[in-house]
């Protein structure tokens, strides 16, 4: 069976993550993965078989990018009362650039990780 494009772009947001530095992923809910810095989750990748609505959440504190993924058709703010504190879900079938999604996922990134690894990365 090949892959969608919803599960490319997971694939590839994914590889993007887990190669920010100090980055690891971990699966708190079953098959449900996330992707942490410093214990704290930048970005939610959900469950790798997710045909229903395959999509990721990421904290957005710019608001102009924040704006932007809630533009997304089917883009929400994240559920169990997250998305009061700016995390935004995107489903990846909407055709949002990956490019983009890693953009957004950086951000998120930067925002919960400690400074010394956001220096590393601008380092790199």
């Amino acid at each position: 069976m090949a892959a969608t494009p919803a599960l490319k772009a997971r694939t590839a947001v994914r590889a993007f993550a887990l190669g920010l530095p100090g980055a690891v992923e971990e699966f708190p809910w079953e098959d449900d993965a996330v992707v942490k810095v410093n214990k704290k989750i930048f970005v939610f990748l959900g469950a790798e078989g997710n045909t229903q609505t395959p999509g990721i959440s990421m904290k957005l504190k710019d608001e102009e990018a924040h704006g932007h993924a809630l533009a997304v058709p089917g883009a929400a703010p994240t559920g169990y009362g997250l998305g009061r504190s700016g995390w935004v879900s995107v489903p990846l079938s909407g055709g949002t650039p990956v490019e983009l999604l890693c953009d957004w996922v950086e951000e998120s990134y930067r925002t919960i990780a400690p400074k010394k690894l956001v220096a590393q990365l601008d380092a790199g």
